[in-house]
């Protein structure tokens, strides 16, 4: 059992609080095919990071403009495929808990497909929400949840950052939040981590956001 004292909490989306993957993969093998790669897995260890650095690193050969085009495709496609997304087992209740300024979601999507997702897995708009439209480096560089922590007006080392992937959880370190994994989309994170977010029981108090999370892995 861990139990912190936090100010807030910075959520990851996808894999944290709604269930995407099906439609992500769907629209990846379609970037894959257009690139004459059908069948791999363009992801693979990168999720959590935005899709045109992602592009970048899996086809460092594309031109800028191509690159663009398929991160245009890429959104386009997952924007308008939410039909089987899902909130995160836990996430609605979760929410439900923490006063509205309190918490916050920090994503690698645009604005757009965020909210499209948000609303397709029933869960509130948060008050403060930083997508890859906000930033100039997106995970695991640590702007996106140092952008986070200053519109909650919380110091960053006051915020707990709940993240699926290893993008985002050195992008939340980085940044100096602290941190736990959710093992979604990972068997295994590099940082103290729950299976899915029933795991956590937050109580506000008048010190702060008092929060036990029931453990599945120590990071080492």
């Amino acid at each position: 059992m861990l139990e912190t004292t936090v100010d807030a909490v910075l959520f990851d989306l996808d894999g944290t609080l709604v269930d995407s993957t099906a439609s992500v993969q769907r629209n990846w093998a379609k970037i894959a095919a257009l690139l004459g790669r059908d069948g791999e897995d363009l992801l693979g260890d990168l999720h959590g990071m935005p899709g045109r650095q992602l592009l970048r690193i899996r086809a460092p050969e594309l031109p800028e403009e191509r690159v663009q085009e398929l991160n245009k495709i890429l959104i386009d496609g997952e924007t308008n495929d939410t039909f089987d997304v899902v909130p995160t087992a836990g996430a609605v209740e979760l929410l439900q808990r923490i006063p509205p300024d309190r918490w916050g979601i920090v994503t690698s999507g645009p604005l757009r497909l965020a909210t499209a997702r948000i609303g397709a897995a029933g869960l509130p708009m948060p008050l403060v929400l930083v997508t890859a439209d906000d930033i100039s480096t997106g995970k695991p560089d640590p702007e996106p949840f140092r952008l986070g922590a200053e519109r909650l007006r919380r110091p960053a080392d006051r915020c707990l950052a709940i993240e699926d992937a290893p993008a985002g959880i050195t992008s939340a370190r980085a940044a100096g939040c602290v941190v736990i994994g959710i093992l979604t989309t990972y068997p295994e994170l590099e940082a103290d981590s729950i299976q899915d977010l029933t795991a956590l029981e937050i109580d506000v108090t008048g010190a702060g956001l008092v929060v036990h999370a029931s453990l599945v892995t120590r990071a080492s």
